[in-house]
């Protein structure tokens, strides 16, 4: 990402863009994957992995916040890479979630920590006196004398203040009072694979959510419903529409937003993108639809408000122009063709020269691509009416079902004259596991569907 002229103000934003890249205070991207929300008085703030491009090496745990949800400060990177051991160089840190005991008042940070060929992982725990650090990492949570050698977790704090270490598979240890070790296993793993668990509750009802063992590949995400953590457990069905693969996400976490009026649970995933983890990866934060037990995204919403003091969502900004990929403002150069009549309307490229311009005017733009099985890496750019370039991303456009979305929105512009573009970067999201196989793009493809304009 170029920090340039954006660096010079603030990004704000005035809503939740999902599936695109964020930018904090100083112009640059929200780099916290894996991640985990803590709400101190009005403040949120937000935990998750630091990454680099091409390595899944542990790079640090950085913290955000915000009081709206929307925009994010960068504040420290609350947990650094070790000089040694299980956090130093090449070595693997994931999903950092940080709770605070209401015993000790101390805040402690829980991970995943493991080789970095995954086949030593643990529970680790950090500690701080304030919420934004600096951790001090102590080791591995220990239960029975021993480390929890399983890799994704999570965390849940109930409402008595008893905190919760969640596995993979579904087993929950309860903490003990200072949440420095593990009390007791409450419930014993009852589902194969259901990797990154997140849990919350609603009245008696407590929900428990995971993902299929599929690697950094989407899934459809599903979840069970207890009246007591203990269970017995009920599986109740996916997350989102089947086929959608949880809105091409992966759940990390739930945020209840509690507010005078009512409570929002939202549900915040990764859209991971290996190996540009760093630079292409996104997140999908959508409030959940409750119904008795049950609950549901059913549909995916590009943009939204939440009103935090009142815990009330709300629409999304008004779009003023849509200018489409038959526009003839639109600039295509290098070799460009319609696709195919049974897909989303666009244009698509795989030409390695490739690329396409388009010159607006407004406050605020949202580029839409048609993601595809084919899709790659598209190299984005945003420059002013003096030629002098705002901001840049690269943005992935693979999806194993062709798919529509925005895969760019700028911040909140002073109005003006701009000029977006997006060059093949010539290649597309891949994974290779313990096997061998691989998996994701069958391509480097980038499309152009629309730019929605506010004015």
């Amino acid at each position: 990402m170029s920090q340039s002229a954006l660096g010079q103000e603030a990004a704000r934003y005035d809503a939740v863009h999902s599936g695109t890249p964020w930018f904090d205070q100083r112009g640059l991207p929200v780099s916290a994957h894996g991640a985990g929300i803590i709400r101190v008085g009005d403040t949120f703030y937000l935990f998750g992995e630091a990454h680099r491009d091409m390595t899944n090496a542990f790079a640090g745990f950085n913290c955000y916040s915000s009081t709206d949800l929307v925009n994010w400060r960068f504040e420290s990177v609350a947990l650094p890479m070790q000089p040694s051991g299980a956090l130093g160089p090449e070595t693997v840190g994931e999903r950092p979630k940080v709770m605070r005991s209401p015993t000790t008042g101390e805040y402690v940070m829980f991970m995943h920590a493991d080789a970095i060929d995954y086949r030593g992982q643990f529970v680790g725990y950090a500690t701080a006196k304030d919420v934004t650090g600096p951790y001090t990492y102590q080791g591995p949570l220990l239960f029975d004398g021993a480390p929890i050698r399983k890799w994704d977790m999570g965390t849940f704090q109930d409402h008595d203040g008893a905190g919760y270490v969640l596995l993979h598979g579904g087993d929950i240890y309860r903490l003990a009072d200072d949440y420095r070790s593990v009390r007791e296993q409450v419930n014993v793993a009852m589902a194969h694979g259901f990797e990154s668990p997140a849990m919350f509750r609603k009245g008696d009802t407590y929900y428990f959510l995971g993902s299929n063992l599929t690697g950094w590949e989407r899934n459809d995400n599903y979840y069970f419903t207890a009246r007591d953590l203990a269970g017995p457990w009920t599986r109740q069905g996916f997350v989102a529409p089947e086929g959608t693969l949880t809105w091409n996400s992966q759940v990390t976490f739930v945020l209840p937003i509690a507010g005078e009026r009512e409570t929002t649970f939202m549900f915040m995933g990764d859209r991971w993108s290996y190996p540009r983890q760093a630079s292409a990866a996104t997140y999908v934060w959508q409030p959940l639809i409750m119904e008795n037990d049950r609950i549901a995204m059913p549909a995916f919403r590009e943009a939204w408000r939440i009103d935090t003091a009142n815990g009330v969502v709300m629409p999304g900004p008004e779009i003023g122009e849509t200018i489409t990929h038959d526009d003839p403002r639109v600039r295509f150069a290098g070799a460009w063709r319609q696709a195919d009549a049974d897909l989303p309307a666009h244009r698509v490229t795989d030409d390695r020269t490739a690329s396409f311009s388009l010159t607006f005017t407004g406050t605020q733009a949202s580029l839409y691509s048609v993601a595809r099985p084919d899709g790659g890496y598209a190299r984005v750019s945003l420059r002013d009416d003096q030629g002098d370039e705002v901001l840049s991303a690269t943005i992935d456009m693979y999806s194993k079902y062709p798919v529509s979305s925005a895969r760019f929105v700028t911040p909140l512009l002073p109005r003006g004259t701009y000029t977006i573009s997006a060059s093949v970067v010539g290649d597309g999201w891949y994974w290779v596991n313990k096997r061998g196989e691989r998996s994701g793009s069958q391509g480097h493809a980038i499309t152009f569907d629309r730019l929605d304009v506010r004015q």
